[in-house]
């Protein structure tokens, strides 16, 4: 009920909003006005106020804006934007009638944190333009997530909220670290966000994109300036993920001083200690940045302290305008110590406790990077670029199901062996992109098309008899049984055309043609059934998608996608990782396709609203079942069934007072829901369980919650901002079969949970400011996630009560 009460609230104040626009309109004078960048480059989404009426609009994707109804006087007008510097001027309305004018936006120094304009927060959540560089989203279902303006925990990179103002993200939070981040949306397997094409800075970060498309990487959120999300067709132009593409973009330095700096100190509960620290600058044509960060916690849980290290360097050179060279790498090491999993009974007993004090994992990845980017016109744009991902991934584990403690073994007087397993990760990209505009029914219209090489080399060691010592050690006492080379390479063409047909109405095809080849040689001992190596699977095929969108005015419009998607056999799934695991050997790739339409605006700059309905289907679909073999309980990989899951997103803001024009100097605030309802089934599935076909059809789809909302208010007076955050997820079943509870707690049911989380900040002497967060303020006992093998069977129990301070400072 508590879930209910607050999304409907917003809807009803929604409704009132809707109703308050029809007020009588007076005869005042007006400004229609143009934001652009030096290079003469629209910048849409940029926000614009008037000082102080507190009253403003939003530049639409040419730019352009109109704000009516001002009183004649005198005025200070703001206009605001996350990737440009703060423009503000005086002027002087003496006359009825309508005042034209253009605005140039400088770039933007992204070391600062927060915008300095009295009373007015800018908005944490934004869409991207119809297009930008070589991208198109005309019409696309999109997201931006200004951190600059957060007060989110991003000391321990909280997905939960980051991506508050995303509806329909599904968190899994396996520990409360933060270094793993596994998100997904509309009901995908959030597993390290590998449903989804996961960059940085436009650069894939999947560990091996088509073999094993795991996340290890994750920059540190202090690091990022905005998290940019495509859903839909839009991300036919990154890959065929049902997820679509999700962009970390990291800040930019302050081109305005030769140096600048910025430094993050926090110290928090259960030995929390973070320090992040940056710096950039820009001399001549050539411009730099560079930070490091390091964080180390003991855990809220027994066995799950953790320290981690990342760092990123970056130049950039400007050939002339609208040309340029950046050079770019980034690294991120940590060791993990995993607590495992828990049964039901454990975790109802105490869900801090760990029978696993030997576990750990230790991912060490490199980025290195290299773009060019070109005007080659007024009409032509072109990008090249070309990244990869090296590194390792590293796990020591005594893997059992959590009934089984990890003791000394009797008869040696030692601890049993544990199991060494290695990856080494080879994975290179490289994208060309092209877009040109063109004149089309008396319009301008836009194609962009490109090609994409990636060639993956991932070197596979498992089940090796590690020691019997309690540290972090990899070494060995029997060799690997499990020594394979996985190879992929992948080629693809893609294109899309906006077409705007009147200058309201934009029609937006796509296609992509991808070809993967993916190959698997080496030894592997002892495993049942016996794999036939080596072993070649080439696929190629196209995937069609369009969008559209029809703009009701500058700041409504209506938007229509349809995309079809792929998701491949991957290496991780041919083979079992475990001796409790066993693999269907006649798994299929899963196809599938997603849908959506929606309404999203800006009204008179109190209300932002993004409202759809979205249908996911995803055939084929490989997961998970427990069953027994022999009396033990295993772990069999195959193809579940046909899942289809359709629901509503919604996203709702509003600011009261600007609503209702009440003006309370230095004071604003709003408030928020971010809202999901999945009604997620099996339309078609039988599977094996104990030697008979049990019919799936009509179960509920694991892991998908029937309802996640995440609502809040905003608030600011002066330099003080605050957040308080009340996330609500639904229950859902663990697997395929809708188990309700197992022995061993590795299926079952998830049960619902309400969180609050609090955050506050405050800026003091221009370039200080301070933050206090409370995760989880009433300490709830909650679980996100039941485990099957990694990071330990069972239930993965979340973070309780938490409280962190930081200090910052920016120079």
């Amino acid at each position: 009920m508590r879930s209910t009460l607050f999304p409907c609230f917003i809807v009803a104040v929604f409704l009132m909003a809707m109703s308050e626009n029809g007020y009588s309109q007076k005869k005042f004078a007006a400004i229609n006005g143009h934001v652009a960048t030096k290079l003469g480059e629209a910048i849409p989404n940029a926000s614009i106020l008037i000082m102080p009426l507190e009253k403003g609009t939003i530049s639409d994707e040419k730019g352009n804006f109109s704000i009516e109804n001002i009183p004649l006087g005198k005025y200070k007008l703001s206009i605001q934007h996350v990737s440009y510097e703060l423009f503000e001027e005086n002027i002087n309305l003496k006359n009825i009638g309508t005042y034209t004018r253009s605005f140039v936006l400088n770039d933007k120094v992204f070391l600062l944190e927060i915008s300095e304009v009295t009373g007015k927060r800018q908005t944490e959540i934004t869409t991207l333009p119809k297009i930008q560089g070589t991208e198109i989203y005309a019409g696309k279902k999109t997201e931006v997530i200004n951190l600059q303006n957060s007060d989110a925990n991003l000391a321990e990179n909280s997905p939960r909220q980051i991506f508050a103002k995303v509806p329909g993200v599904t968190v899994w939070e396996m520990d409360g670290t933060g270094n793993q981040v596994g998100i997904s949306t509309r009901g995908l397997n959030p597993h390290r966000t590998w449903e989804l094409n996961v960059r940085q800075n436009g650069d894939v970060i999947n560990s091996d994109l088509f073999g094993y498309p795991e996340a290890h990487y994750n920059p540190p959120a202090e690091a990022l300036g905005r998290v940019e999300i495509v859903r839909g067709s839009g991300a036919l132009q990154y890959g065929p993920q049902f997820g679509g593409m999700l962009n970390y973009i990291i800040k930019e330095p302050d081109t305005t001083k030769q140096l600048s700096f910025e430094t993050k100190q926090t110290v928090g509960t259960f030995g929390l200690f973070s320090s992040y620290n940056a710096l950039g600058g820009k001399t001549g044509k050539l411009s730099y940045s560079a930070y490091y960060d390091f964080r180390r916690s003991d855990g809220w849980r027994k066995n799950s302290d953790y320290n981690f290290k990342a760092w990123h360097t970056s130049l950039a050179y400007d050939f002339a305008p609208g040309i340029r060279l950046v050079a770019s790498l980034s690294h991120m090491n940590y060791v993990n110590h995993f607590a495992a999993g828990l049964t039901d009974a454990m975790f109802e007993e105490d869900p801090r406790q760990s029978n696993r004090d030997r576990n750990y994992f230790n991912p060490t990845i490199y980025v290195p990077s290299l773009h060019f980017t070109a005007k080659l016109s007024s009409n032509t744009y072109l990008s090249v670029r070309g990244s990869g991902i090296i590194g390792e991934r590293n796990s020591v584990q005594f893997i059992t199901l959590p009934t089984v403690n990890d003791t000394i073994n009797e008869s040696t007087n030692q601890y049993n062996p544990r199991q060494v397993d290695r990856d080494y990760y080879h994975s290179y990209s490289s994208e060309a992109k092209l877009r040109q505009s063109y004149s089309l029914l008396n319009g301008k219209s836009d194609i962009a098309f490109g090609v994409r090489y990636g060639d993956s080399r991932t070197l596979r060691k498992q089940k090796g008899l590690g020691t019997t010592d309690k540290d972090f050690d990899l070494s060995l006492i029997s060799p690997y049984k499990i020594d394979l080379v996985f190879r992929t390479h992948n080629y693809a063409a893609f294109a899309e055309n906006v077409f705007n047909l009147t200058p309201k109405f934009s029609v937006t095809p796509g296609v992509r043609f991808e070809y993967i080849n993916s190959e698997m040689t080496g030894r592997i001992d002892n495993l049942t059934p016996s794999a036939n190596l080596p072993y070649t699977l080439k696929r190629s095929f196209p995937l069609f998608g369009i969008g559209s969108e029809y703009e009701f005015d500058k700041n409504i419009s209506a938007y229509a996608n349809f995309t079809q998607n792929f998701r491949p056999v991957l290496h991780s799934d041919l083979i079992p990782a475990t001796d409790f695991d066993r693999t269907n050997p006649d798994l299929k790739d899963s196809r599938g396709n997603n849908s959506e339409i929606g309404i999203r605006g800006n009204l008179n700059g109190f209300l932002q609203y993004d409202l759809n309905y979205f249908r996911l289907q995803y055939d084929d679909r490989i997961g998970t079942l427990v069953e027994s073999e022999n009396g033990q309980t295993i772990f069999y990989k195959t193809n579940i069934g046909d899942l289809l899951n359709q629901g509503s997103e919604i996203f709702l803001e509003i600011y009261p007072l600007r609503m209702f024009k009440a003006n309370v100097a230095g004071f604003d605030f709003s408030l928020f829901t971010s809202t999901a309802f999945n009604s997620a089934k099996y339309t078609a599935g039988t599977v094996a369980v104990a030697g008979e076909n049990v019919n799936i059809k009509d179960n509920k789809a694991e892991n998908i919650p029937n309802c996640t909302s995440r609502n809040g208010i905003n608030l600011r007076y002066k330099k003080l901002t605050g957040t308080l955050q009340i996330s609500y997820v639904g229950e859902s079943y663990s697997d395929a079969l809708n188990t309700k509870s197992t022995a061993s707690g590795v299926n079952g049911l998830v049960p619902s949970y309400l969180i609050t989380d609090f955050n506050l900040t405050y800026h003091f002497l221009e370039r200080y400011s301070l933050k206090c967060s409370i995760g989880n303020l009433t300490d709830e006992h909650y679980f996100t996630r039941r485990a099957t093998g990694y990071p330990g069977p069972g239930i993965l129990p979340s973070d309780g009560r938490s409280f962190l301070v930081s200090l910052g400072a920016r120079f």
